[in-house]
């Protein structure tokens, strides 16, 4: 902070002037007039200080001192909009009481030839209020001020549907703290010497009011997806930020033109935000983060609304295949700077909708009519190999390896979306590159016996994944009026297990799996049971080059 901002920062709040009576400002700089010979008889005004009428006499500096401190030493409240109150020490705030400009005050108060005592009685005015000089730390003010914005700072949230109870849940408008023009009411109030002050607060409306939400149709499901997550206690608090994020978005209404911003909706993925440390992604490796799960919730949002027929708007594939989901059919996110948007092209408003329960993640698309059958179109190009790295690590045995992450080839696809409205039928084509997954093996470089450290290598098999793989949704798609997902796969060279081995990348056999397979179809989980798979040859015209 320059010179002349601490002079300012320091500044004494009331070195402009006093109040006289009922808020008359006096100032310090007007030249008195020659006294009358009867000034010396009258009777000098009353004097007033933060609320009490202090004595004519010598006690008046060492009252008005004591009075000061208990004021300071006090609590002081700032009012939020609501009524709430938060209660703060001034210390806190960085006010610390100007002995010596009181002093001046309370003798200028007393002297009869003094500017301010002059003028009372030039207006005739009974009693003289002096205010409280105090200086400000606006710094620390400041620093204050801040934390306490980032506590009573509020999104604004949107109107919505309660999907479950068939309710409309109102809006609610957030809140920007204005922290300069809070502080300004704080040393408006100290120069009175009160006990409260108001905290000043700039809107934030919400973009959809309960007033738009009327007559939303959502009895039919336009688009659906599914994803499995792990219910055991171990991934606790993955499963609590999958509910958290998905009650975010739950329920939300996109307008017909409309665009859904999933980071504006969903909002920061922090602690402040009751997100809690849970794995994620992070350049290709997995790592403890806050809010990991959170691009499930994205990634199976994207799978209903890619067969419901949105406009894709933004989205990312992650740096390494996920095993909850399809190549292809995942998105990516990170507050603030990956996002995932897409835009409603339909004339009608559609309602989101997305739940965690019973190990499933499940994510709908609803409206008044399903008039579209989409198919998804997914064929590996190639894949890209990955290397192993070796890092010494002085907590194994010396010659002890341990596989620490396994290594993941990269993977050149190309996508197609099939969009069929009657005869009518549109495709859009998309190339993506996963980058491969470097190979970590832990290499021991300690001096204690081998043996005397249990060995934990990375669990996760070889990753499987179709060469090719079509699926499809939509009213025209089987007899049950779009309810399930037909899938038909081949899985060529990149879906059966071994083949990383076969393409000469390094490949490391656990101690615990023994070669138990040497791996696992990681796109196939857990089978979805409303799924209907077909014969693994589907007919050429459905087959993009």
């Amino acid at each position: 902070m320059s010179e002349p901002r601490k002079a300012l920062a320091r500044r004494p709040l009331a070195a402009i002037g006093v109040a006289i009576s009922a808020g008359l400002a006096v100032g310090f700089l007007l030249v008195p007039r020659e006294p009358s010979p009867g000034d010396d008889t009258r009777p000098l005004p009353s004097l007033r200080f933060l609320g009490k009428t202090l004595p004519s006499n010598e006690q008046a500096p060492k009252l008005a001192l004591q009075w000061a401190r208990s004021y300071l030493s006090g609590r002081f409240r700032l009012k939020l909009p609501d009524g709430a109150e938060r209660e703060i020490y001034l210390g806190q705030l960085g006010v610390e009481l100007d002995k010596v400009h009181l002093a001046s005050l309370v003798r200028d108060a007393r002297d009869r030839t003094s500017a301010f005592v002059q003028l009372a009685r030039a207006h005739a005015q009974p009693g003289v209020a002096l205010p409280l000089p105090v200086v400000v730390d606006r710094e620390r003010a400041l620093q204050t001020l801040l934390t306490l914005k980032d506590e009573l700072d509020r999104i604004p949230s949107d109107a919505r549907l309660d999907l479950e109870k068939r309710t409309l849940v109102p809006e609610v408008r957030g809140r920007k703290l204005d922290v300069d023009a809070s502080l300004a009411a704080i040393e408006s109030a100290l120069r009175d010497g009160a006990t409260v002050a108001e905290l000043k607060f700039s809107e934030r409306k919400p973009r959809r009011l309960a007033s738009e939400l009327g007559q939303v149709d959502f009895s039919q499901v336009l688009g659906f997806f599914e994803t499995r997550y792990d219910r055991s206690q171990r991934q606790e608090a993955r499963t609590y930020n999958l509910r958290l994020a998905a009650s975010r978005l739950d329920g939300h209404v996109l307008m017909p033109g409309e665009v859904f911003d999933f980071n504006a909706v969903v909002g920061p993925r922090d602690e402040a935000n009751g997100y809690k440390v849970a794995t994620v992604i992070a350049e290709g490796e997995l790592v403890d983060g806050i809010g990991g799960g959170t691009c499930q919730i994205s990634g199976t949002l994207h799978g209903a609304i890619f067969f419901a027929g949105l406009e894709l708007v933004e989205r990312i594939p992650h740096t390494r295949p996920s095993s909850y989901i399809k190549m292809g059919l995942d998105a990516t996110v990170v507050y603030p700077t990956i996002n995932f948007r897409f835009k409603n092209p339909y004339s009608f408003p559609v309602v989101l909708h997305e739940t965690v329960k019973n190990g499933v993640v499940r994510a709908e698309v609803l409206g008044p009519e399903r008039p579209r059958t989409v198919t998804f179109v997914r064929r590996i190009l190639d894949a890209i190999p990955y290397e192993e790295l070796e890092r010494p690590d002085k907590e194994l045995p010396r010659g002890e390896r341990v596989l620490s992450q396994r290594g993941m080839a990269g993977f050149k696809l190309r996508r197609y979306r099939i969009v069929r409205s009657g005869q009518h039928a549109v495709r859009e084509r998309w190339d993506e590159i996963y980058p491969p997954t470097s190979q970590i093996v832990r290499v021991g470089t300690g001096d204690m016996k081998e043996g005397s450290v249990k060995r934990q290598d990375d669990p996760h098999p070889e990753y499987l994944a179709d060469e090719l793989l079509v699926m499809t949704q939509g009213a025209d798609a089987d007899e049950e009026q779009g309810t399930s997902l037909t899938e038909s796969r081949e899985p060529g060279k990149y879906g059966e297990a071994g083949w990383t081995r076969a393409a000469g990348m390094p490949f490391y056999e656990t101690r615990s799996e023994g070669d138990r397979g040497s791996g696992g179809a990681a796109e196939r989980p857990e089978k979805d049971p409303k799924a209907k798979e077909k014969s693994r040859k589907k007919p050429a015209s459905d087959k993009p080059t």
